[in-house]
């Protein structure tokens, strides 16, 4: 009985081990895969796929081939955040160092008024020496700081096109930093304006090596405005800027935002300069324009940090206080507000005083109306005379008592903004200046309106009424060589250049010849001009060549001593050659003997193909008469 209790309760005891047992083994084994699936998507999910992972009880073995040492660690980092690192069993292995590669061989070129600087690692195989005389031949004598190291690679195949290429822009720009790659160059360069930028920027897009990218930013620096302006106009004619700075491209945008709003469509023409005085200047004007748009007309001026607001004839008193005192509590601090309401003018107005000045597109210019005494008149007279030249004034003013106060600095500043016109007329009244006319200069009308509030003052009323003529301008209206030797034929028919008897003295009575000639020429840029001399048949060859010379040589000095670009110019004496008339009648002789203006075309270059082909020609020249003439020389000279 004893005996089998005890063997129950061994076979009991067993049972429940072998139970246990069981149970242990299950749960081991599930903790396994879930450490072992937990493992495995963290590491996938990292990017370690090369990796696998197996289970080995509560141990976690990682095996596979890691590309780096670095990666290796990473991925046991992945595992140990997700089990005890204690269970991690590292069998991974690293894959074998690739092999080294060339490094990126490249150039910094520093250039500035201090000379030029490189940096950076060129192949060994450059010709150094070679490269270092180009690049002081084009630091025209600055110094030149070589910091550059060599390296023992392969040279890239593009890497001496992105080179030379280099250099050449390195010639164009004064100060540049250039950034040299074997398939990239990289330009950043300072000009002296944007009509330069314009002129660097075409020349870098050319001849562009094959295989290299070019990016190429040229900066203009921005001009120094003071004072700081903006002028726009809200009248019958509709919404216009008559001056239109800014500082930012974000104070640009909400100006022109603002002048959208109240009607401005136009193309504005407005500035981006320094020497603003308020970071908040876009924010100021955009709310004094929204102001002129709440008049429904009228003019503001915000010079600096002033605001001078004009309303409309005829705005009701309410409205005027109510927008103007909107503006001024939603000014920025530093800005302050003048207005002013203008009355009706009285039924006098017809027999105000005016003073009014007209510039014809000959440059001709009528002064008449009234000044206000005889020290006046002589200042407007010799002002004129200084901007439009003497022979180009006539005066019809009268002297006129009581005139308002200051009306002189008026008339003056009138006259002054004329001056940046090429035709047109100012008109001074009582209580305006109105200026109107054509220019060659897109920025005349905001120089104008400058220039009217310095003189006269933040709440003075003017009216601008400028149009940019493209012909007019300086620039964009150079005419061609062709154009050019037309307008001194023109300027030349039925007019000649004369000569005292016997003598390469030019007549007093031909200077006026020469100075239109000299006008023209002086529009026409560096041309390659030829001033040729003739006689008549008359006296002896080589003095008659003599002669020739010294006049075509005077005609040179006289455009010379009228500024006249004559660099590229030359004067040859032909004597009696070529003549363009019968020598044999007086009429006849009087037609050689004369100046003419051709350009200088050059000789095209020889082609080698057959015996015709290498006749030399002459040189054509497109020529145009100057119907020079000169009194009879003596026998001696001319026979």
């Amino acid at each position: 009985m004893r005996l089998s209790m005890i063997f129950t309760r061994l076979v009991v005891f067993a049972a429940a081990a072998a139970v246990a047992l069981v149970a242990a083994q299950a749960t081991v084994s599930q903790v396994e895969q879930r450490s072992v699936l937990a493992v495995q998507e963290t590491l996938v999910d990292q990017g370690h796929e090369w990796a696998s992972v197996l289970g080995d009880g509560l141990q976690v073995i990682l095996e596979g081939e890691a590309p780096t040492e670095a990666v290796r660690f990473r991925a046991i980092s992945a595992a140990g955040g997700q089990v005890d690192a204690s269970r991690v069993i590292d069998n991974l292995s690293v894959s074998d160092s690739a092999k080294i590669v060339p490094p990126e061989f490249a150039i910094e070129i520093l250039r500035n008024n201090a000379g030029v600087s490189l940096i950076g690692l060129i192949p060994a195989s450059t010709d150094r020496e070679a490269l270092t005389n180009r690049i002081q031949n084009i630091a025209d004598g600055l110094p030149v700081t070589d910091l550059l190291e060599s390296g023992d690679y392969p040279e890239p195949e593009t890497w001496r096109a992105a080179v030379n290429y280099a250099l050449r822009a390195l010639g164009l720009l004064n100060k540049s930093k250039i950034s040299v790659n074997a398939d990239r160059v990289l330009v950043n360069a300072i000009s002296d304006s944007p009509e330069e930028k314009r002129r660097l920027e075409i020349a870098l897009a050319r001849n562009t090596p094959n295989g290299v990218r070019l990016a190429v930013e040229i900066s203009a620096p921005r001009p120094v405005i003071s004072p700081f302006t903006t002028r726009f106009v809200l009248d019958e004619d509709g919404p216009r800027f008559d001056a239109c700075t800014a500082d930012t491209d974000e104070a640009l945008t909400k100006i022109l935002t603002a002048a959208s709003q109240v009607g401005f469509q136009e193309r504005a023409t407005c500035v981006l300069a320094l020497g603003a005085p308020s970071q908040t200047w876009g924010e100021a004007v955009a709310l004094a324009i929204a102001a002129v748009g709440d008049l429904e007309g009228g003019t503001v001026t915000i010079s600096d940090t002033d605001v001078t607001l004009l309303a409309p004839v005829g705005t009701a008193q309410s409205t005027f206080d109510n927008v103007v005192g909107r503006l001024e509590n939603a000014l920025p601090d530093a800005f302050a507000v003048s207005a002013e309401l203008p009355v009706l003018p009285d039924a006098t107005s017809d027999a105000l005083p005016q003073f009014t000045a007209t510039r014809s597109p000959e440059g001709q210019v009528q002064l008449r109306g009234r000044v206000p005494d005889q020290i006046t008149n002589t200042v407007v007279e010799n002002f004129a005379n200084a901007k439009f030249g003497q022979r180009n004034i006539t005066m019809s003013t009268r002297i006129t008592e009581g005139l308002p106060n200051g009306w002189s600095v008026r008339v003056l500043a009138g006259l002054e903004a004329l001056s940046e016109l090429s035709n047109g007329a100012v008109s001074v009244e009582p209580n305006t200046l109105i200026v109107r006319g054509n220019t060659g200069n897109e920025d005349a009308s905001a120089i104008i309106a400058r220039l009217l509030i310095e003189k006269l003052g933040q709440a003075a009323d003017f009216e601008i009424d400028v149009t940019y003529v493209k012909a007019l301008d300086p620039i964009a209206g150079i005419p061609t060589p062709q154009e050019c030797m037309a307008q001194v034929a023109a300027a030349t028919e039925g007019r000649k250049i004369t000569f005292d008897p016997g003598s390469a003295d030019l007549a007093a009575a031909t200077q006026p010849v020469i100075d239109d000639i000299a006008e023209i020429l002086k529009k026409c840029g560096d041309l390659p001009i030829r001033v040729s001399g003739f006689t008549d048949s008359q006296g002896r060859e080589v003095m008659n060549q003599q002669l020739s010379q010294d006049r075509a040589d005077a005609v040179l000095t006289a455009l010379r001593a009228r500024r006249v670009p004559v660099s590229t110019f030359e004067s040859i004496g032909f004597g009696e050659e070529n003549p363009i008339a019968d020598n044999d009648t007086e009429d006849g002789r009087e037609a050689n003997r004369r100046i003419e203006f051709s350009l200088i075309v050059p000789e095209p270059a020889p082609e080698e193909t057959s015996a015709l082909d290498e006749i030399t020609q002459e040189t054509p020249e497109e020529t145009t008469d100057a119907d020079g003439g000169t009194e009879e020389a003596p026998p001696a000279a001319s026979e």
